[in-house]
This record gives C-alpha cells, structure tokens and sequence, in this order.
C-alpha cells in the first residue's frame, strides 16, 4: 500500500483538475488565468511531495515533520474541495440524464459553495484553530465530597504535544497565561506531553514551569510519551531511559508525576485521593496500569482518576471500583467537531465532554495539541475547570 501512496496522490489531485478543465475551462479558452489557478497549485503540490518522499528537505526532524503537515494541509485545501466539487458534478450529470428538468447548473452551484466552505474551514483549522483556546466550566457533583473541598477548583489540560510547537512556541506561551488565568486550586494534566521523545520538551522547559497552582501539578503519561513513535537504534533499552528522562523533566518543571501511584490532597482539614496510572488502551496503545497497585492505601476516600485513554473507564474503572471522577485525554476528538459529530465516535464510546453512570463520572478532555494534520476545527484546545460540590450527581 506505502509503494502505491505516490500514485494515489498524483490521481488524487489530477483527477479533479482534468474533469474540471475539461468540463468547465476547455470551452472558456479566453479565461487564461484560470487554467494557472487550476494546474499550477496542483503541480506544485505534486513537487513538492515528490521532492519531501525521496529527497528530504532536512536533517531536522522536527522541521521535516512541519514541511509534511504543511503540505497536508495543502493537499486537502485544494484536493477535497476540487473532488467534492467533481463528486457534485457526476451525481448532477447523473440525475440531469433522468429527471431532465432537474438543471445540472444546480449541483455546480451546490459544489462550488462546498469546496469554498471546505477550502476555507481547512485554512481556519490550521492558521487560527490551533490557537483558539477554550475554557469549559463544569460543576460536578460528588455524593463523598469531603466539606473541605467544596467549591474546589480543579482544572484539566491535557495532549499538550510539545513537539508540534516546536516553531509556534508562542501557543504554549498564551497556552501558560489562559491556565494561570483561571486560578485554580490544582492542576491536573492527562498525558501525551511529547510526540516521539523527551528532547521536544526541552525546549518549552522555561514556558511550561510557568504554570503554577496553590496545590501543584499532577500529571500521568500518554501513549506518546514512551517512545514508541521514534525509531531508536537502541531498542526497547532507549524507550525506557526516554521515558525515564521526560519523567524527569517534568519533576524539573515542579510537576508531580504519578505511575501507577496515588498522592494525598489536603484541603481545609480534609484530604481526597489523587490516583494516576500509566498508559492503559486498546491495542496497539501501551498497557502498563497498575490500577490495584495505584489503590493500596486509599481506603474508602474520594479518588480522582487520571488515566490517559478513556478506554480504561469502561475496561476497569466502572467494573472494578468505586472511584468517583476520571479524568482522561488521547482523543482530541479528532481535531474535527462539526454540528456535534467527530469521526472519534467511530473509534471511542467516551470521546469528548462528560460522562457518567450511576455515582461515578469520566471527562474526556480534548487536548491542547496536535499530531499528523496540524489543524483544530470544532475541537478547540480545552482547558476544563471543575467545581466540585457535594451531592447527588445530576
């Protein structure tokens, strides 16, 4: 299939472009502009993968990685509007052939207002939805809510994929400004701070360590965050010291990371138990949870959950305990929310947003970064602030 991406590609973007050329521009000759604005980005396009596949453009992966997310981009900016716009004109050619009265001037309208809508939804996603932060405000309702943590504050951020920022650090920067902004009592962090490995943290060592809230920051691992995704010529002996490093540099940033562990959280006389475990997915995902492990010693306290996949609350968490609150990430609901649907329902049950059955309730967080398209439609980065409130969950 990797030997045919090429040849795919080049159909891809050609196909359109001749059926548009030749049922459109071959019979307005005298519109000589046109025919540039219809070949020429195509072409460049088609150079340029061609020239990134077999050439490169650098040894910096991290710059590799931004000329292949550009170029994506690209690639459906100008590819899916020109073949929605195609696919408009073959269903009109189809039912004028049927229903003559049914003009096919129609459907050439109808694709044209989508490839707009698309062109222009595509270049908003990457140029300002990366950057559109969102707060929610949520107030959950906790039956055991120690008197001491009414009105608590906490906020999630979550998939902050470092690396992907790696030209655009001024995201992360307002990123820090919008969290202290909201003045929380803890901070609470869901996984994936890195794509491939600890070294893209480095940079944003000095940003990050900004983040600051009376009660610290909590944080767990994601699946990106144990070096699966680089290719180490170490072996599994690298994985393991990368991910040993990055948990190191985040207790550098003054960040309480927890694996497979629990920490106490005081709060006007009362305490509630912080519990974080490692990465627990479907396959191919990582599967290192010690949930029974990360318990021993809470008891019958309060417990809040942050386990990185939203998997884990219906494989473990709803059958096997009796934590209140799960806090998870990994899904960024695609990077794609429109009219309230995302193709991570295709992949998830718990996707974004909030959940719960009976006493016990999990939040799906859809993440501040971003990794393969480097767009954000619809699922804006989100920083969620829970208000806790003892009660019957509503």
């Amino acid at each position: 299939m990797l030997q045919r991406l090429p040849f795919i590609f080049v159909l891809f973007l050609l196909i359109p472009d001749i059926y548009i050329f030749l049922g459109y521009l071959k019979k307005r000759p005298h519109i000589k502009w046109a025919n540039w604005a219809l070949w020429g980005p195509t072409l460049l396009l088609i150079v340029s993968f061609f020239l990134l596949r077999y050439v490169g453009t650098t040894n910096a992966m991290s710059e590799r990685s931004d000329a292949i997310g550009w170029l994506s981009i690209l690639m459906l900016a100008i590819g899916v509007p020109k073949f929605i716009f195609m696919l408009c004109g073959w269903i009109g050619d189809l039912i004028h052939s049927i229903v003559k009265i049914i003009p096919h001037r129609i459907f050439t309208i109808i694709g044209a207002i989508l490839g707009v809508s698309i062109f222009s939804i595509i270049l908003y996603a990457r140029v300002f939805g990366i950057r559109h932060f969102v707060v929610n405000e949520i107030e959950l309702h906790i039956p055991n809510l120690p008197k001491g943590f009414e009105g608590y504050r906490i906020l999630q951020i979550s998939d902050i994929h470092s690396g992907s920022f790696h030209s655009m650090p001024n995201i992360l920067q307002a990123l820090v400004e919008k969290v202290n902004e909201q003045r929380a009592d803890v901070i609470m962090f869901t996984g994936d701070l890195v794509n491939q490995r600890s070294k893209e943290l480095e940079q944003f060592t000095d940003i990050l360590n900004r983040i600051k809230a009376p009660d610290g920051v909590y944080s767990i691992l994601g699946n990106h965050d144990y070096g699966r995704y680089f290719r180490w010529q170490g072996g599994e002996n690298q994985e393991y010291e990368d991910t040993n490093r990055l948990c190191e540099l985040q207790r550098q940033l003054g960040w309480k990371i927890l694996r497979n562990e629990h920490d106490i959280l005081h709060h006007k006389g009362d305490s509630i138990a912080i519990i974080g475990v490692e990465n627990e997915g479907k396959p191919p995902f990582p599967q290192y949870a010690d949930l029974p492990k990360a318990l021993q010693g809470t008891g019958d306290m309060t417990k809040i959950l942050l386990s990185h996949d939203p998997t884990h609350w219906r494989k473990e968490v709803l059958p096997r305990t009796d934590i209140e609150l799960m806090l998870a990430g990994h899904t960024h609901g695609a990077q794609f929310i429109i009219f309230g649907w995302s193709p991570s329902k295709w992949a998830y049950d718990e996707w974004a947003g909030l959940y719960k059955e009976g006493n016990q309730q999990l939040y799906v967080n859809v993440g501040i970064g971003f990794v393969g398209l480097p767009f954000r439609f619809g699922a804006w980065p989100e920083i969620t602030v829970f208000t806790l409130h003892k009660g019957e969950v509503k």
